[in-house]
């Protein structure tokens, strides 16, 4: 009965993805992207253009992912002090398509409707930012993530600045295996990789025994993880 339901929300999601452009890997391998992908990558909203730096008032910046591995973000906020509303926003992206698509839609989202206030724009998730790009390839999901890490820095950032220590939001690692150091983030970055169970997490932390202690949380991470992201 599960495994039915499951089957037919697949066919939902790809019933929302025929409009579709057809991407593709540099080893040739095609995945399917909305209409609101192409869009956002061909045109992105709110880019931080050469030289802009040095008049575009911000008081919040925040950086994610890194350019020496991958994709990097990198996100500006002009907050008004007095309303907390995002009134501007700019950014940059290093990186792939879906990560462009991802941040420039963000930014929309920010400062739709005046500027969204602070705390709202903090309640955004990955997931929302998938819903409004009509869909991305589960291989993707994690550009969405990246996005809403660098506005969560941006938004820290602005705390600093305006000296509001207690409202910055803290994601700090918790150790599941002492022994290997392996943190509910390197799992959570693993199933954003594709890892779906424990032997695929030990090889890509290439480890070769987990802690038998630490198994049983180890896969209700992995487990919670992929619903999240994954519904699955």
């Amino acid at each position: 009965m599960q495994n039915t339901k499951n089957n037919m929300e697949k066919s939902v999601k790809k019933e929302k993805l025929k409009k579709t452009v057809d991407g593709r890997t540099q080893d040739g391998e095609s995945w399917l992207y909305s209409e609101e992908v192409r869009d956002h990558f061909f045109n992105p909203r709110n880019f931080m253009r050469h030289g802009e730096e040095e008049t575009f008032k911000f008081n919040g910046m925040g950086r994610a992912g890194s350019p020496a591995c991958g994709d990097e973000m990198v996100i500006w906020i002009q907050v008004d002090k007095k309303t907390e509303k995002i009134k501007d926003v700019r950014w940059r992206t290093f990186g792939c398509g879906s990560a462009i698509a991802s941040t420039s839609v963000l930014s929309e989202m920010l400062i739709r409707d005046g500027g969204l206030k602070i705390d709202d724009a903090l309640k955004i998730k990955p997931q929302d930012i998938i819903e409004t790009l009509g869909g991305l390839p589960d291989r993707k999901v994690h550009c969405s993530v990246l996005g809403d890490k660098a506005f969560q820095a941006a938004a820290n950032d602005y705390f600093r600045n305006t000296g509001q220590h207690n409202r910055i939001v803290v994601s700090g690692a918790k150790v599941i295996d002492k022994k290997l150091n392996i943190t509910d983030k390197d799992i959570e970055e693993a199933v954003l990789e594709g890892v779906s169970n424990l032997e695929e997490l030990q090889k890509k932390l290439k480890v070769e025994k987990i802690n038998k202690d630490s198994i049983p949380e180890i896969e209700e991470l992995i487990k919670f993880y992929n619903e999240k992201y994954y519904g699955n």
